[in-house]
């Protein structure tokens, strides 16, 4: 089983990943991690900002080897933000069947109401320097963004509203 998690920044998707981890023992990819490892390496001259390029440039790599841990009947747990809104056109029906897709996002409500909270838990699993553009109004942008781009793509979104532990918890337990 593959479990693909995405979303918006600062939804909590490497928390979910961790706390899958913990709960299934299925081993995970933090895809900022090959990021970085591509990046630092100098397999690309992409930078950490050029996000929609990056999404081009890592799904192929992610892809296929979601692709080989399916054909090896191995669990992974693929976690991050470069995944296509259409990234099920990439995939037969064969490879599908053995992926649970989850896209995390906040509703504006939520940023607006729990901002402060937010950036104070930005750093609980990953130590990550405080983004100079991580404002409020740009991280409504990007929640809305990945809430749009993927249900316009027909997949279901996990919609932060109201109470964060409880929608991760409930993730958790399907």
């Amino acid at each position: 089983m593959i479990i693909l998690i995405t979303g918006a920044t600062h939804a909590g998707k490497t928390l979910l990943a961790q706390r899958m981890l913990e709960k299934y023992n299925y081993p995970y990819l933090s895809i900022d991690h090959l990021k970085m490892g591509l990046i630092r390496s100098g397999q690309t001259n992409l930078t950490p900002e050029d996000d929609e390029a990056l999404t081009e440039y890592l799904w192929p790599i992610v892809r296929e080897m979601m692709k080989t841990a399916i054909e090896n009947r191995q669990d992974l747990i693929v976690e991050g933000c470069y995944i296509p809104f259409d990234w099920r056109q990439d995939l037969e029906e064969s490879y599908l069947s053995s992926i649970r897709f989850i896209c995390l996002a906040m509703s504006e409500r939520y940023i607006e109401h729990h901002f402060d909270e937010i950036i104070g838990h930005e750093s609980d699993i990953e130590s990550r320097m405080i983004a100079a553009d991580c404002t409020k109004e740009q991280l409504k942008a990007d929640n809305a963004a990945f809430t749009e781009g993927f249900q316009r793509a027909g997949e279901p979104v996990a919609l932060i509203d109201s109470d964060y532990e409880q929608t991760i918890q409930t993730l958790l337990d399907r």
